[in-house]
């Protein structure tokens, strides 16, 4: 930016002598300042002086084109880099956040907090703020060239369209703020309105409500759209005005120092105010349009601002953490939860103990907290009071993470990436990672492996976005086979077999037992045969507190 701005002066600087040897040759060749050229280039008459001034006129123009041209596409590129750190960092944090985090949020929100805001940063703050610094520092440099040719002219030039600029500002700094609200917020309820529509296709195509969701989407992205438009005018618009005014001061100037001497003698230095004001109208400009730009991106900026204030887990600076020790027990000790203080609880004051090596089944009404229970086992969510022990070690935020290294867990609902059926097993594992043989191993326990040896392309069948190219079963046994995958010690299964048939239910659940003699096996299941083999069944009741039943008992009603 320096470099450029002194070439700014150099280019402006080299149009008096470029003009004065146009014009008056013999009068630059009488300047102290031009002999030594004359005396490098061996020059005899003044004619001659115009061939190298002509040179290094062109030279001046050319290298500062030059420089120009990679100022513009350093600072672009340091503008998109930033932004690439910033779209980065918020997506980490927003990973590494604890789920009863996940829950509280509209996941709309975020994808356009980490995309669309970002974005708005990246062009509304930080591409402004560097060409803004860039700006001053041009301008520094022509004015102080403009100030060496004719101060007060100079001087009230940029005086007068300094306060053009201030006064559009100033009136239309409102405007910007709530279109910058507008933008903010319709942008989110865009992306929300894309989730729900493609998300929930199966519906929306049997309920015929498209109509529905392309109006949300229609409404808020024309409003998102108008107020865009209406900030680029105003960022804009005084553009115009200033060059209007700009040419119409010049040629004001031209005639008054005409008419006050001699026409040829004024040439240069009207030539030199023309070529500095070409250049300081841009400047002024781009100054007033990042300042417009960073106000109109003020509520996105704000967005992204809360996200990358989000805080990091611990565990993460601990690049070598083991698991806890989990060799004896898990016990839960006066437990109870609620999810938030003006929410009922959902469980209250329980106690229980899990012997390494059960199978643990979980049997109650919908809504007696069976999941959540399993979530808090997991601890995905924290106890509202009463501790979570492992082998007697209270498992809080400072050690969650080394809990969960044990777990390995198959929802009701089995998301899938679109990839192939082994990747999906290996979930979150580099291609060139994927152990093969034991995908084929934890898929014969899973009792998928004859399927998927079936189809053409074998492991490496894409299974479609969500897994919609398989059915609700086999996306199930691919959860359960992913899970296995990943050589836990503690298999929660959460009506992980509801998508199954009987048979392959039972062959899955006889696979499950011949695994190593160390698991525990925790599982929901709304078949009871499936806890046919339980250790133990914990039955929660409506009170919110847990009995032990046995499996005759429960079947028999």
């Amino acid at each position: 930016m320096l470099f450029a701005s002194l070439l700014e002066i150099a280019s402006i600087s080299a149009v008096l002598p470029f003009l004065g040897v146009l014009t008056s040759p013999e009068k630059v060749f009488e300047y102290e300042l031009v002999q030594p050229l004359v005396q490098f280039f061996e020059i005899t008459t003044p004619r001659q002086l115009i061939l190298p001034v002509t040179f290094i006129f062109i030279s001046a123009i050319i290298l500062a084109g030059i420089i120009r041209l990679l100022l513009l596409y350093t600072m672009l590129k340091m503008a998109q880099l930033t932004g690439s750190d910033l779209s980065n960092n918020i997506y980490r944090r927003t990973l590494y956040q604890d789920y009863s985090t996940h829950v509280k949020r509209n996941s709309s929100a975020v994808i356009n907090g980490i995309i669309s805001k970002t974005d708005a940063v990246v062009g509304g703050v930080i591409t402004p703020i560097i060409f803004l610094i860039s700006s001053c520092i041009l301008l520094i440099g022509i004015m102080v060239a403009l100030f060496a040719i004719d101060i007060i002219i100079s001087l009230s030039v940029f005086i007068g369209f300094g306060l053009i600029y201030i006064g559009v500002y100033v009136y239309t700094k409102s405007f910007l703020k709530e279109n910058s609200k507008s933008i903010a917020e319709e942008s989110t309820i865009r992306i929300k309105s894309l989730q729900e529509g493609l998300g929930g296709i199966r519906d929306v195509l049997i309920d015929g409500t498209q109509e529905f969701y392309c109006r949300i989407f229609k409404n808020a992205d024309l409003s998102m759209r108008r107020a865009s438009a209406n900030n680029r005018f105003i960022a804009a618009s005084p553009k115009y005005v200033v060059e209007a005014v700009g040419v119409t001061l010049i040629a004001i100037l031209a005639f008054v120092l005409v008419q006050s001497s001699d026409g040829l003698d004024v040439i240069p230095i009207l030539g030199a105010l023309a070529l500095g004001a070409q250049k300081l109208f841009p400047l002024l400009q781009q100054s007033y349009a990042s300042i417009s730009a960073m106000k109109g991106a003020k509520s996105s900026f704000e967005d992204v601002i809360d996200l990358l204030e989000q805080e990091l887990p611990d565990f993460i600076a601990e690049s070598n953490s083991s698991p806890v020790d989990f060799k004896k027990s898990i016990e839960i000790k006066n437990l109870s939860f609620q999810y938030s203080k003006e929410s009922p609880q959902v469980l209250k004051n329980v106690n229980f103990t899990i012997n390494k090596g059960e199978t643990i089944g979980f049997i109650g009404e919908t809504g007696s907290g069976k999941s959540t229970l399993l979530d808090i086992l997991m601890r995905l969510f924290p106890p509202s009071s009463g501790n979570l022990l492992v082998d007697n070690q209270v498992i809080d935020h400072n050690n969650y993470r080394q809990w969960q290294m044990h777990i390995a867990h198959v929802p009701q609902s089995i998301y899938l990436f679109d990839s192939t059926i082994e990747e999906n097993i290996a979930f979150g594992v580099s291609k060139e990672l994927i152990d093969h043989e034991r995908v084929r191993k934890v898929s014969e326990y899973a009792q998928i492996s004859d399927m998927i040896d079936s189809l053409k392309d074998g492991y490496l069948t894409f299974v479609g976005e969500r897994g919609v190219r398989l059915s609700g079963g086999q996306r199930q046994r691919i959860g359960i086979a992913r899970a296995l995958y990943k050589k836990a010690d503690v298999l929660i299964l959460d009506e992980a077999t509801s998508a199954l048939d009987s048979k392959t239910e039972k062959m899955v659940i006889k696979a499950l037992e011949g695994l190593e003699t160390n698991m525990t096996i925790l599982i929901i299941a709304h078949r009871l045969s499936t806890l046919k083999n339980c250790n133990k069944i914990f039955s929660l009741s409506e009170n919110k507190n847990i009995r032990i039943v046995n499996y005759e008992e429960i079947k028999n009603g």
